[in-house]
């Protein structure tokens, strides 16, 4: 194989960043009632938004949750192959769900809608095939249709996952404006040590509900050490604290250590 010339390089990434920067711009035209529809949806049900989605539209619905977690959308990705075997009891008749798939007919997905649909939470879809059977089963389909792939086989997942991830942000935004949210304390509250407009030991100090001040931190240093040390009653009470899952508890709580440690450890 022969080496690339550098403007041969440049030139490649150029075109995989037009088809992907059209792709997201033609969603703006097909923005609709539909559009709408969805988000009227999540700001009525009174759980959570559940994400869903496999392979590629799995890790894009990832992300989506993620956003709408941390802009005042309560909301968590459950993997379908899981929840064919008992993860769907993640669920209740007080969601949503959110399922992501651009053919619309996953497998995985398609196989969890009737349960879903049968214990009466909402559907809404994303995918690229509005007559596919996950588009027609949804309350309400998005269509994140693309008319080329950026990858040069038209077969890798390119700008359909860009369109889609791209449809998941607008959504997060419209919602967390509805809601009346102020940005950025609310902001803050879901994401204390990555805070906008903040960094270090002031994110910090505004956020968390302790101290880390000299005189504190040593007692606080050492809840930290316990609760990462995955010391079950210590750990518990910083998920309370937190607000969050263990997982999620014990990344943020790491996060804060690697953040104050080169000032205070």
């Amino acid at each position: 194989m022969t080496k690339p010339e550098r403007d041969d390089l440049v030139a490649l990434a150029t075109r995989v960043l037009d088809i992907e920067s059209r792709a997201v711009r033609e969603l703006i035209d097909r923005l609709d009632a539909t559009f709408a529809d969805a988000c009227r949806l999540c700001l009525e049900i009174d759980g959570r938004v559940v994400v869903t989605g496999m392979g590629k539209s799995g890790h894009v619905g990832g992300k989506i949750a993620a956003t709408l977690a941390s802009t005042g959308t309560p909301a968590f990705f459950m993997h379908p192959a899981e929840a064919s075997h008992g993860d769907l009891g993640m669920i209740t008749p007080h969601d949503l769900l959110l399922a992501v798939s651009y053919s619309g007919e996953t497998n995985e997905v398609v196989t969890i809608l009737p349960l879903v649909k049968r214990m009466g939470a909402k559907l809404v879809s994303m995918t690229g095939k509005p007559g596919s059977t996950l588009a027609r089963a949804a309350d309400v389909h998005l269509d994140v249709s693309v008319s080329v792939e950026a990858c040069p086989l038209n077969l890798a997942p390119t700008a359909s996952t860009t369109a889609t991830l791209a449809m998941g942000d607008a959504m997060a935004v419209a919602l967390l404006e509805s809601r009346g949210l102020d940005l950025r304390p609310e902001h803050l509250h879901f994401t204390p040590v990555a805070s906008p407009g903040l960094s270090g030991d002031a994110a910090l100090a505004e956020a968390l509900p302790f101290d880390l001040d000299e005189a504190s931190l040593k007692a606080e240093w050492l809840v930290l050490d316990l609760a990462l040390a995955r010391c079950g009653g210590v750990m518990t009470e910083a998920v309370k604290m937190l607000g969050t899952t263990r997982n999620r508890a014990y990344r943020i709580l790491n996060q804060i250590r690697e953040s104050v440690e080169p000032n205070h450890r």
